[in-house]
């Protein structure tokens, strides 16, 4: 039982990992394939498109196994407010900052022969024949630091204000297959409302792995060095973000429902030890969230 158990936690961050790599082809195809056609083949909505159509399958592909954590700051909230174990932190941040990596990787080597052309050879960060940004988020020029700071810890809080709306059973049961489409389509939402500043980031791991890989890929220190050293906003921001979106939320609307019996199956699952500040979450339902 002792291996048989091991075993489960081991292919449980494994999927974590090919889950990450595979949102990380998705979002970061969908822009290397927008770039370098010079907009020909796809546009800013396709891109987007493109995350959020990631999203939902990788969802869909990993909740049974693994609840589909797909954001470090989604776990991070969870722990905060006791309904996941803070022990578990590390290692899915780590799947999840190692599938980014390689996912980034990926993407490079399928459209190379597409980014040497587009770039003449040269890897940039900036200018008309930048690709540096195909992988993680810049500044836009108009951007200040303290712009880009609000940004990210605004567009975070929403983002995990309707994350946990949507996992709230006292909110509104929602039919299950449901909650990948609406992450899906919150994520989509997000980008064409809050993009245009630098990207939307809201998941440290999507952009660090992909950055980290990009400075050994070629791209050199600049990647830490544009935007002022901005590499850092897209990776504290959303914790900060994330946390104050949680809290918002079961402050201001979770507080407040009316207190109504459990079912059977609720009860269940809440005593089996994923307990909260209400206890209003299944054990199902919570961990089906991303990015």
């Amino acid at each position: 039982m002792g291996n048989l158990h091991k075993n489960m936690i081991q292919s449980k961050y494994s999927l974590l990992f090919f889950l990450f790599m595979h949102l990380q082809l998705i979002g970061s195809g969908a822009a290397a394939q927008v770039v370098t056609s010079r907009g020909t083949h796809g546009n800013y909505l396709t891109i987007q498109l493109g995350s959020a159509l990631g999203a939902v399958f990788g969802i869909f592909v990993a909740r049974g196994v693994s609840g589909a954590h797909l954001n470090p700051v989604y776990s991070l909230s969870l722990c905060v407010l006791g309904r996941h174990p803070w022990k578990k932190l590390p290692l899915y941040s780590l799947s999840h900052l190692v599938g980014a990596f390689l996912g980034a990787a990926t993407v490079y080597l399928q459209y190379y022969d597409a980014i040497q052309t587009f770039s003449g050879g040269e890897l940039l960060v900036a200018g008309p024949n930048a690709t540096a940004g195909i992988f993680c988020s810049y500044p836009a020029d108009h951007l200040s630091f303290w712009g880009g700071l609000v940004d990210q810890v605004v567009a975070t809080a929403l983002f995990l204000l309707c994350c946990v709306a949507l996992e709230d059973q006292r909110n509104g049961p929602l039919p299950d297959g449901l909650h990948p489409v609406l992450v899906g389509a919150l994520i989509l939402t997000m980008g064409v409302s809050m993009g245009s500043n630098c990207g939307f980031p809201l998941n440290p791991a999507r952009d660090l792995g992909p950055r980290l890989f990009t400075f050994v890929a070629g791209w050199g220190e600049e990647v830490f060095k544009a935007g002022g050293g901005w590499w850092w906003v897209p990776i504290v921001a959303p914790f900060v973000g994330g946390l104050l979106g949680t809290v918002t939320y079961e402050l201001l609307i979770e507080a407040h429902h009316q207190t109504t019996p459990q079912s059977p199956q609720q009860e269940t699952i809440l005593g089996s030890g994923f307990k909260g500040l209400n206890n209003t979450y299944s054990r199902t339902k919570a961990n089906e969230i991303l990015m």
